[in-house]
Order: structure tokens, then C-alpha cells, then sequence
């Protein structure tokens, strides 16, 4: 087999793999998992983060009149930390994770509900055995006996 057979393969090779049905899958699910993450952020940027700087605003910590990102800890030397945004992507994190948890157990439910009610579906009754040849020629005979 020369260069360009292998060549050839090697490409009939990939497509067989990059066009199985879980692959396709599972590059469908990165897709709209992206979507989801933007969905989520914005979520959490512009109705849950408003909320918590308003808390933080009545309760007068520093830094509350610009946000939560901005909220840092100053040290003894005058280094500051900004842990605001860390906070806020805490909070990203817990409520993609929550989401994900509820839409997995509500799917993995719902499957476990479609086994059982296939699983509870009353078997066919099983057809009568065909009768033996010994049986058929006694039958024959009960029958030319009533003629």
C-alpha cells in the first residue's frame, strides 16, 4: 500500500470516527453548555450580583457603593486583595452546579420511570406447544370415531 493509500484510510479512518452519533453528541453538548455558561453569568451579573451589593450597601462595607467586585482586603503592608470577583464566580459556580443537578436528576428520574414501565408491562402469554405427532394421530382418530 503506498503514501496515498494510507493516506486515504487515515481520512476514511477519521471521518468513521469524527461522524459517530456520541461524538456529534457531545459536540452538540459543549455547544450549548457554552450558551448555558453565558446564561448563567448574566444571570448571576445583572439580577443576582444588584441584589447582593444592595445587601452589602445597607450594611455599609467598604467599597459597597461600586459593587461587589469591588470589595478588597487591604493588608498591614497595603497590598490589596480584590475578592469581590471571586465571590461573584462562587456564586456562578453554586447556581450552574444546582441547575445541572436538578436537570440531571429530573432526567435520570424520568428514565428510570421508562425502564420500569417496560419492565411492568405484562409478558405475552406463551403460545400452546405444538402438539406432538402421538397427540395429532390420537386427535385424527377421536374425530373419525365421532363420524
Amino acid at each position: 500500500m503506498g503514501i496515498k493509500g494510507k493516506a486515504t484510510s487515515l481520512i476514511e479512518e477519521f471521518k468513521a470516527f469524527a461522524l459517530k452519533g456520541n461524538i456529534v453528541d457531545m459536540a452538540i453538548g459543549v455547544i450549548i453548555g457554552g450558551a448555558f455558561g453565558k446564561i448563567v453569568t448574566s444571570f448571576v451579573n445583572d439580577i443576582v450580583m444588584p441584589c447582593v451589593n444592595a445587601l452589602i450597601a445597607a450594611g455599609g462595607a467598604e467599597g459597597a457603593g461600586e459593587g461587589l467586585k469591588a470589595l478588597t482586603y487591604t493588608t498591614a503592608s497595603g497590598a490589596q486583595i480584590p475578592y469581590g470577583a471571586f465571590i461573584g464566580n462562587i456564586v456562578d459556580f453554586f447556581i450552574v452546579a444546582i441547575v445541572v443537578f436538578i436537570v440531571m436528576k429530573k432526567f435520570l428520574g424520568f428514565v428510570q420511570n421508562m425502564r420500569k414501565k417496560e419492565e411492568e408491562k405484562p409478558a405475552e402469554p406463551p403460545a400452546p406447544p405444538e402438539p406432538s405427532a402421538e397427540e395429532k394421530l390420537l386427535t385424527e382418530i377421536r374425530d373419525l370415531l365421532k363420524k
